[in-house]
């Protein structure tokens, strides 16, 4: 499997290759040259699988350049009851009370790794991978990522202690909850190096953007990455979609009934890994995209104009790690949805984007994003008080104020007899102040993680300067 920029650069590449790399030298994402096929009796010798020889069943199909048998010995090392709380890893939680007799609505389970949110799911397997590969190369690799709060505990619970690798994370200062900063600023490990930059996500995303874009800086330091623009941590999330498809399915064996997904979306890439499955040929019907009062997602899925908001109108929410205006994994759909035309994709996000802050894709393009099986809608903070009300007094289960923006609009796009199933964001007590508000007492804590927030601190606070950002990488990697 090679693969290409959704920019144009025509130069291939194995997985290993981009698994270290980031973004293109083009200013690109890596896509595959193809998404493989999966058909009726594929699916139906995949049922039944556990999650990590199912993850291995579809990682397997996009990596060629790792050994089938390492590559097996690390999918199940890192999917493990152990690790992720369940035997099935991705629990279905029904939400009985909720659908009001039009479809089942249920909720995937992805927030039971160790940081109590989904990006556990990949970041796991991300560091291992990592680990594995740098270790046949002899290399070590410097991590430089963004984070509105949960990416960055879940890489750095990953890469902690893992050989050759420092992490350094960029987050927007005061702007996480209490729960999430203690989670990434308590930890003491020497390759772990918290940064809080004094403005937005968006700022951070574009500091780890313009690093990545300084070849000579990024090869001199090499210079990995660990959000959503790493096609690696993509391509773990796909599998999740076929484990939840499996699941709402298990009473319709041997057919190819069709199951709906709502997903919360900040950066695009949790919801692209359902474009992909779907695209490999999973029987998705809808892909419910849920945003926030920051909706510039759900304003592209209802006009086709896609226009990113400067930091000054980036509202602060309680739905925080949905506070972004720049949604970094968009490329990758947009590519695929004006016919993996690079040239035109680099006019859209390299040129229109940097000139005007803005642009509209075609008539006909907007045409066959409904095709491509996605709606959209947004959340406001009462309507997620309310859901969080509305989903306890229903069903006893308390969820995140995220994941009560993909219930809320998943509730508006219900189809007569389509279950839907809600990507579980994170679990409820990781934004205490919110649910506090919403059912007048504290979400529970998993064992263990009680007075979290007095733990002692280790961050900086930095301007938004990309200088400053090289500078402290140059310094801490310096041999």
């Amino acid at each position: 499997m090679k693969y290409f920029s959704t920019r144009g650069d025509p130069t291939p590449l194995r997985f290993c290759d981009i698994l270290l790399e980031g973004l293109a030298p083009d200013g690109g994402l890596y896509l595959p040259e193809r998404y493989p096929q999966v058909d009726a009796p594929t699916l139906e010798r995949w049922r039944g699988l556990p999650y990590a020889d199912l993850a291995f069943e579809i990682l397997s199909l996009y990596i060629d350049d790792i050994p089938p048998e390492d590559l097996r010995r690390l999918v199940r090392a890192t999917y493990t009851e152990a690790v992720f709380g369940t035997p099935q890893i991705t629990p279905l939680v029904p939400l009985a009370g909720l659908g009001g007799g039009v479809a089942p609505v249920s909720l995937l389970g992805l927030s039971n790794g160790p940081t109590l949110a989904f990006k556990d799911m990949a970041m796991q397997l991300l560091g291992a991978l990592f680990e594995y590969e740098l270790g046949r190369r002899a290399q070590a690799l410097n991590i430089l990522g963004a984070t509105s709060g949960d990416t960055g505990s879940a890489a750095e619970y990953a890469m902690r202690g893992k050989r050759g690798i420092r992490v350094f994370m960029l987050s927007p200062h005061g702007r996480m909850s209490p729960f999430q900063q203690a989670q990434m600023f308590s930890l003491q490990d020497a390759n772990i190096h918290n940064i809080a930059v004094e403005g937005v996500f968006d700022d951070c995303q574009d500091i780890v953007k313009a690093v990545s874009a300084d070849l000579d800086f990024k090869r001199r330091w090499r210079i990995g990455t660990v959000n959503s623009i790493n096609w690696a941590r993509l391509l773990a999330q796909v599998v999740y979609y076929f484990a939840g498809w499996f699941q709402a399915t298990a009473d319709r064996p041997g057919q190819q009934a069709r199951v709906s997904f709502a997903v919360p979306s900040g950066n695009f890439g949790n919801i692209c890994a359902g474009h992909v499955a779907r695209r490999m040929g999973l029987p998705i019907e809808r892909l419910v995209l849920a945003t926030n009062e920051n909706a510039v997602l759900d304003e592209f899925f209802r006009t086709g104009r896609y226009r990113v908001r400067t930091s000054a109108e980036t509202h602060e929410t309680s739905s925080p790690s949905m506070d972004i205006s720049k949604a970094s994994n968009f490329e990758r759909f947009v590519f695929d949805l004006v016919g993996r035309d690079g040239a035109r994709t680099a006019s859209l996000f390299r040129d229109a984007l940097g000139r005007d802050g803005e642009f509209s894709v075609t008539p006909a393009e907007f045409a066959r994003i409904g095709a491509e099986g996605f709606v959209s809608g947004h959340s406001t903070h009462a309507d997620r008080l309310r859901t969080i009300r509305q989903v306890r007094d229903a069903c006893g289960v308390l969820v995140d104020p995220h994941t009560a923006d993909g219930v809320k609009v998943a509730l508006e796009q219900l189809q007569p007899g389509v279950p839907m199933l809600v990507l579980e964001t994170a679990l409820p007590a990781k934004f205490a102040d919110t649910l506090v508000e919403a059912i007048g007492g504290q979400p529970p804590r998993p064992a263990g993680l009680d007075g979290i927030e007095a733990l002692p601190k280790r961050f900086r606070v930095m301007k938004p300067d990309v200088q400053a950002v090289k500078q402290l990488i140059a310094q801490e990697a310096a041999p």
